[in-house]
Parts: structure tokens; sequence; C-alpha cells
């Protein structure tokens, strides 16, 4: 890739207008690059963009990308909603030998100070804010970006020796990565973003988290995931496990009602189950996972544990969104996934409503299915997916479904819907099983939609549908 000094007058192409996109447009644009930005979405969608955009002196080009037009450009930044292996611009930037970059790979070429980059199919958002928090907690200089909302290379200013960067990266963030870092954790690898890559495909990505780390690096593994565990020979520094005991290495784990870190040997408990704020089995992988990174990172056990206590759940994560009527209104829109939206149902006791919708993935449904049916007292449907997920009731429900199927078109829709089977002590559970593009950018707007829709029955009185109960 090009150097600083070599941006100057140079005609660069960016692809994509949204965090990721701008932070290159700023950052090439600061080094006299002459920046043209593609994204295919229309001017009302992203005006804010646009005038930041033109503010900066970059040209913004929208609708459909011509992949002739890369013969204009002598380097190209993607955003991670970039799909190298699809995308005809960046196969024609290739095709002409030029060179190809993003967001995360120029600020890991620059970054002075050492890096933890955590990723993972589930959790990763948590567990990097979980670290983040333990940083704080403990006083140490650090960033907080990656996939986590904050662009990276506006943030270089403040990179020093001793200055941590606790990076989020997600899957195609991988696609560009060329080592690993210091630390790197890896919550689990399971089935996601088939619609996206072949399962070998997603696993490789995954991989590349621990490949190529410096020698005297470390590495945070699963030790319950039956593709992590796989990872272990790629490793060429220090291995610390979470999510079970490992007899010969250092590992964070849970002992009934006790969470556990066995280092050099020793055991030693450093929280009660009951003292994590964060709902459902899952959360407490969440919590090894982030004690076990962040104490690699050097920050003290007890302090990770303090950092733990005090944390507020990241929201669209379980969220409660509001209630009425004696009914309990929450917000798991980053469920993109049926195992993001059975770790969800699981957090429960009680009967669900539960809405699902948005657009497929190409992942299994039978599980949820079967799930949904013995859990939920009404299944609503939603969105782009809702005609495949009734089929998927159809054929995956013994002897037919056995919790009542609602198809809606919109999520108000399902909101609408689901008040008006809730009993009271019921849950209306937003976690959809799939990604909010049918209908919204992002799942954050998805969640906030929600948060309104919710927000606003309070006060109101409806007909109630039948609602029979689960099996």
């Amino acid at each position: 890739m090009m150097n600083d000094g070599e941006l100057q007058g140079r005609p660069v192409a960016v692809l994509g207008a949204g965090i990721e996109g701008r932070d290159l447009a700023r950052f090439l644009s600061a080094r006299g690059a002459r920046v043209t930005v593609f994204d295919t979405r229309q001017a009302p969608a992203i005006a804010g963009a646009v005038i930041e955009l033109d503010a900066l002196g970059a040209e913004t080009r929208l609708g459909p990308i011509d992949a002739a037009a890369a013969d204009g450009f002598d380097a190209l930044y993607v955003s991670q909603s970039v799909l190298l292996q699809r995308e005809p611009f960046v196969l024609r930037m290739q095709a002409l030998g030029r060179p190809v970059s993003s967001m995360l790979r120029e600020f890991l070429r620059r970054w002075p100070g050492p890096v933890c980059g955590i990723t993972g199919s589930s959790g990763k958002t948590t567990t990097t804010s979980l670290v983040a928090s333990a940083f704080s907690a403990a006083g140490r200089p650090h960033i907080l970006g990656g996939n986590i909302g904050a662009g990276l290379l506006a943030q270089l200013d403040a990179g020093t020796p001793e200055s941590w960067a606790v990076l989020e990266i997600s899957h195609t963030q991988l696609q560009l990565l060329e080592h690993g870092p210091e630390v790197a954790a890896i919550t689990n690898v399971t089935p996601n973003h088939l619609d996206q890559f072949r399962w070998e495909e997603y696993v490789a990505l995954k991989r590349q988290l621990v490949q190529n780390q410096p020698a005297n690096a470390c590495a945070i593994l699963n030790a319950s995931d039956t593709v992590s565990l796989t990872f272990r020979n790629e490793i060429a520094g220090r291995c610390v496990w979470f999510n079970a005991p490992m007899a010969a290495d250092d590992c964070f784990y849970l002992d009934g009602e006790t969470l556990i870190a066995r280092r050099g040997g020793r055991d030693t408990a450093f929280l009660g189950r009951a003292e994590v704020p964060l709902r459902g089995a899952h959360n407490v992988e969440n919590v090894l996972c982030a004690a076990a990174t962040a104490t690699a990172c050097g920050i003290p056990l007890e302090t990770v544990a303090a950092a733990v206590r005090r944390f507020q759940p990241v929201a669209h994560r379980l969220e409660v969104a509001g209630s009425a009527g004696g009914v309990t209104y929450v917000n798991d829109s980053i469920a993109t996934s049926p195992e993001r939206t059975l770790a969800g149902m699981r957090s429960f006791d009680g009967p669900l409503i539960l809405l699902l919708g948005g657009r497929d993935k190409n992942l299994p449904l039978q599980e949820l299915v079967r799930e949904a049916n013995a859990r939920a007292r009404a299944v609503i449907l939603f969105g782009e997916a809702a005609r495949l997920l009734a089929n998927a009731f159809a054929e995956h429900s013994d002897e037919g479904p056995r919790t009542a199927v609602v198809r809606v078109t919109t999520l108000a829709e399902a909101v609408a819907a689901a008040q008006r089977r809730a009993l009271p002590g019921d849950v209306v559970l937003l976690s959809p099983a799939c990604t909010s593009f049918d209908a919204y950018p992002n799942f954050e707007r998805r969640g906030e939609e929600f948060r309104r829709l919710a927000g606003a029955l309070a006060g109101q009185t409806v007909q109630k549908d039948g609602a029979p109960s689960p099996r």
C-alpha cells in the first residue's frame, strides 16, 4: 500500500460511505489524496454522509458501481461491507495490480502500541466492551474501535507505545488482515454469514486472527467450541482457554456458581455467577472470555471482576425496551443468526412471544423451530424472510406447528400482533435470527424502531387474540 507521503495528489477510491468509508476519506484527504467515494445507496439515504464528504473535498458517486471506473484510480480502500471475492470493482483493481486496503489494515500499519483483537460468530461486541471497561477501571491508556461503531484512523493521534488498541473485528474486516495482534480472542466459530461465504471460507477468516501473531503473543480460545479447538496448532505463542477447565493450560471457567481463573496451575475464584449483570449463559461465557483477554493484556484479575460488576449491558442485546400491561418488551436486535436467537430465548424462563424476521442468511433453522415450539406462546414473522421462516415451521415442527405462527409484513405490525397475544408476565422478544437489511441499514436502526414501538404501548388497550400456551 501507499505510505502517507505517496498519497499527495493521487486519485484513490473508497467503497462505502458508512463509518469506515468516511474515516478513510478523512484520513486520505488529510494526506492530500484525491478521494472519490462510491456507495450503492442514493443521496436521501445518506444525506449526512454526502454533506460530510463534500466538506472534505471528496467526490461522491452514488448508485450502481461501474467496475470500469477502477481504471482511473491508483489505489482502493474498502469498507467491511465489501466482499472482496464478489465485488467487480475490487476484482478489476486486483487485475490491474493496484493495491487494495481497508480502515483496519491502514490503522494496524500505523498504530504504535499493542493491539487486542476480538472476533467471533457471536458475543464479540459484549466481550470487547467488557475488556475496554476493564482497561478503564485499571486506568490504562487505550482506544476502542473496529466493528464497534468507532472509526480507527481518526484515533491514531491518541497512539503511544504504551497505549492499547482494543478492537472488535468482524469476519469481513479480517479479509485483509496481514498479521495477528499481540492478544487475539475468538469467542466462538459457528455457522454464520453463509449467504456471503462458504463455511470453509468463513472458518478460514476467523482463523486469520490467531495466525501470524508475534512469537510472544497470546491467543484466547473457547475450549467448548469444536472449531476453535482446531486453531490451537496455528498459535505460535501462548494459549489461554475459557469456558471449560483444561488440565495443562491456563483457563477461565464456571464451576457451579463461581467463575474460576486457573493460572500457573492455581485456581482463583474471581466472581460469583449472580454478580454477572448480564442475562443468559452465553453472557457468562462472554465474561469468561473477557476476563481471560483482559488479564492477558496485563489487567489485574480483581480489577476485571470489579469492572464486570459495574458493567452496563450494550444496547440492542437483551435490552429491556419497555413494559405495558404486565408484558416486558426486550430488544435483542443484534441476534442476526438462529444461534443468537436461541441464546436469547434461553435467557428467559417464562413464556415468550418471539419476533423473527428480516433478511435470511442461509443458516440452519431446525433447532430454532424446535426451541420456539417448546418455549414460545406465539411466533410473529415479519419482513423479507417471513415466508421462508413460515415454511421452516411447517417443515420442521413434529406433527405440525405447536405454537401459533403469525405472518405480518413490517416490524410495527409484528409488535402490534405480539401485543394482541401477550398475557401479563410474558416477554415479547425481538430476536430476529436474520439481518435487518431488507428494511433497515443495520440492526441498531431496527432496535431503535422496536424501542420506539414498545415505548408507545403504555396506556393502550387492545382486543386480545387467542393465545395458546406452549406445550
